[in-house]
C-alpha cells in the first residue's frame, strides 16, 4: 500500500508518535546485545559470516520455490510488522547510536513500510515482431551482500529486504559495527514477518559482531553474487573494489539555493524542517544554503520563526573546532578534518551546549553566517547545523553550490519560482535527486510523489533504489512462432 503524505500527515504520524510514547515506550534491554532483545533470541543471527551466508543461501532457494504471490504476502507481512514495531526500532536505535529522535525515526519506519516498492516493481518486458516474441525477464541475483549504515540501521535493513525478496533474492547483512543491536532487531522482524506469513524460518541474515574480517568474507564468497553498500566513501570504494556486480551509495553534501523569486517565509520553513529531520541524519538533507543578499534577512528571520538558533562568527569557529576533529592517516601521515563520532546526529541543544549556549527542546536548528571556505559549508556534517552563503545572483549562486557538493551527485534543492534558474541549477549540478520548493525528505517519498528508499545510489548510477535494482535481466527468445497479429 503506498501513501502520499501532506505535510498535515507527517505532522499527525509524528505527533501520534509523541503521544504513544509519553504514554510509555517498551523499555530497552540489552541494547548492546545483537542476539537478543528482552530476553528473546534474535532469529537469523549467526556468529560466523560463513553461517550466515549458508543459511541466507537456504532461504534463497526458499524464496525461489515460492510464486510472486506468496513472495508478496511475505512483503505484506513485513511492512505490517515494521508498523507495528517502528517505535521499537526507534528507540532502540537512538538509545545504541545515541543519534536522531525517536519521534523521526519512527516516521522513518512508517515511511519504509508504506513506500517501499515491493512485486509490483519486477515487470517483464516482451517486443515481438517478424522473426517472432522476445521475452525479457527481471531475475534474481541469488544472495544479496548488503552493507548497512549506522545512520539509519533497521530502516535500511527493512527497506533492502523488501526491495531484495520482492526481486527473488536472499539476503546477508554486515551491519554497521555501531548499530548492530539495532540492525540485528530489524533481521529478526524480517524473519519472524517471513515465517508468519509461511515463507522459511530465515530468509535474511545477520552476523553477531560485523567487523571489515566478515565484511571481506562476504566480498569473497562465491554465493554472494550482487553487493549493496549504503554507508560512507570508505566503505563503497572497498565494495567496488570487490571484483563482483556492486551497488554503492555513497555520501552527500546537498546544497540548498533560495533566489529572490522564491516564496522566502515558506523556503525558510521548509529548509528548516528538512536540515533538522532526524539531527540532520538523512543524507538527502539541506546542508549549506546559497541565499540571494536582497532575500536573506527574510529568509534568516522564518528560520528563527520556525525552530533555528542563530549563532555568530566566533561561536561558528569554536563549534567547527568541536564538531570537526584531525584525523591522521597511518599510511600517508596526511591529516584531514573529519566530523566527530560524538556530534553525528546530535541534536541542536546538545550541540550548543558544547558552546555554553543553554537553550530549550523548540530549537531544531543551529544557523549562522560564513563564508564559502568555511569548514561547515565544505563538509557533510550530518548535524543540524546550517550555514547560509549570501551571493549577488543566480550565476554565483550556482556556482558555489555545484562546488560545495563536491560532485557527489547526490542531491540538491532550490526554492524558486524562475523555471530558467531552476533548470540551470538541476543542469549544473547533476545529482541523483533534485528537490524544488519542499523539505528534503519530499525527495524519497515524504510529502512528495514517489517510492522511498534509504539506499541511493549515486556513484553506481541505479539511483533511488527499488527491487528491480536487485535483479538481472534475463532474456527468452521464441524464433518466429507467437507474433498474433
Amino acid at each position: 500500500m503506498a501513501i502520499n503524505w501532506t505535510e498535515a500527515q507527517i505532522e499527525e504520524v509524528i505527533n501520534a508518535v509523541i503521544k504513544s510514547l509519553n504514554g510509555g515506550a517498551p523499555t530497552v534491554k540489552n541494547e548492546w546485545d545483537s542476539t537478543q532483545y528482552n530476553g528473546r533470541k534474535l532469529i537469523g543471527v549467526y556468529a560466523d559470516m560463513n553461517d550466515a551466508i549458508d543459511a541466507a543461501t537456504a532461504g534463497y532457494k526458499a524464496i525461489r520455490a515460492m510464486s510472486l504471490e506468496e513472495r508478496e504476502k511475505v512483503i505484506s507481512a513485513i511492512r505490517e510488522l515494521c508498523r507495528k514495531e517502528a517505535s521499537v526500532m526507534a528507540n532502540l536505535g537512538v538509545a545504541e547510536t545515541k543519534m536522531g529522535n525517536v519521534p523521526h525515526k519512527t516516521a522513518k519506519h512508517m515511511l519504509v513500510a508504506d513506500k517501499t516498492p515491493g512485486t509490483a516493481d519486477i515487470v517483464a518486458q516482451v517486443k515481438t515482431g517478424d522473426y517472432g516474441l522476445t521475452l525479457t525477464e527481471m531475475a534474481p541475483f541469488g544472495v544479496v551482500g548488503s552493507i548497512t549504515p549506522s545512520t539509519n540501521p533497521s530502516e535500511t535493513v527493512i527497506c533492502n529486504s523488501i526491495g531484495m525478496i520482492a526481486a527473488g533474492n536472499g539476503v546477508v547483512f554486515n551491519p554497521h559495527p555501531n548499530a548492530i543491536a539495532t540492525s540485528n532487531y530489524a533481521v529478526d522482524l524480517v524473519n519472524r514477518a517471513c515465517a508468519s506469513a509461511g515463507g522459511p524460518q530465515v530468509l535474511v541474515a545477520s552476523v553477531v559482531k560485523p567487523t571489515l574480517d566478515t565484511a571481506q568474507i562476504m566480498y569473497k564468497h562465491p554465493n554472494i553474487r550482487l553487493l549493496v553498500c549504503t554507508g560512507g566513501p570508505g566503505v563503497v570504494k572497498s565494495v567496488l573494489s570487490s571484483g563482483k556486480k556492486a551497488i554503492g551509495a555513497g555520501a552527500g553534501n546537498p546544497p540548498v539555493i533560495v533566489d529572490d523569486t522564491a516564496d522566502v517565509r515558506k523556503a525558510g520553513k521548509d529548509i528548516i524542517d528538512g536540515c533538522s529531520f532526524d539531527n540532520n541524519l538523512p543524507c538527502i538533507a539541506e546542508k549549506e544554503v546559497f541565499a540571494f543578499a536582497n532575500i536573506a534577512d527574510e529568509l534568516i528571520d522564518s528560520m528563527l520563526a520556525n525552530g533555528a538558533y542563530k549563532i555568530n562568527a566566533e561561536q561558528a569557529n569554536r563549534l567547527a573546532g568541536i564538531v570537526l576533529v584531525d584525523v591522521k592517516n597511518p599510511k600517508t601521515g596526511i591529516v584531514k578534518k573529519t566530523v566527530s563520532r560524538d556530534c553525528v546526529g546530535r541534536s541542536a541543544k546538545v550541540l550548543l551546549e558544547k558552546i555554553g549556549v543553554k537553550v530549550g527542546d523548540e530549537v531544531r536548528c543551529i544557523i549562522c553566517e560564513t563564508d564559502f571556505e568555511h569548514p561547515f559549508v565544505q563538509h557533510e556534517l550530518m548535524m543540524p547545523i546550517l550555514p547560509i552563503v549570501r551571493v549577488k545572483n543566480i550565476d554565483e549562486a550556482i556556482d558555489l553550490a555545484v562546488k560545495a557538493e563536491h560532485g557527489n551527485r547526490h542531491t540538491a534543492h532550490m526554492h524558486s519560482k524562475n523555471i530558467d534558474n531552476l533548470t540551470r541549477f538541476a543542469r549544473a549540478v547533476e545529482t541523483t535527486i533534485f528537490v524544488k520548493n519542499a523539505p528534503s525528505y519530499a525527495g524519497i517519498g515524504f510529502g512528495g510523489e514517489g517510492h522511498t528508499t534509504f539506499t541511493i545510489a549515486g556513484p553506481t548510477g541505479e539511483g533511488l533504489t527499488s527491487a528491480r535494482s536487485f535483479t538481472r535481466f534475463r532474456r527468452c527468445v521464441l524464433s518466429e512462432s507467437f507474433r498474433i497479429i
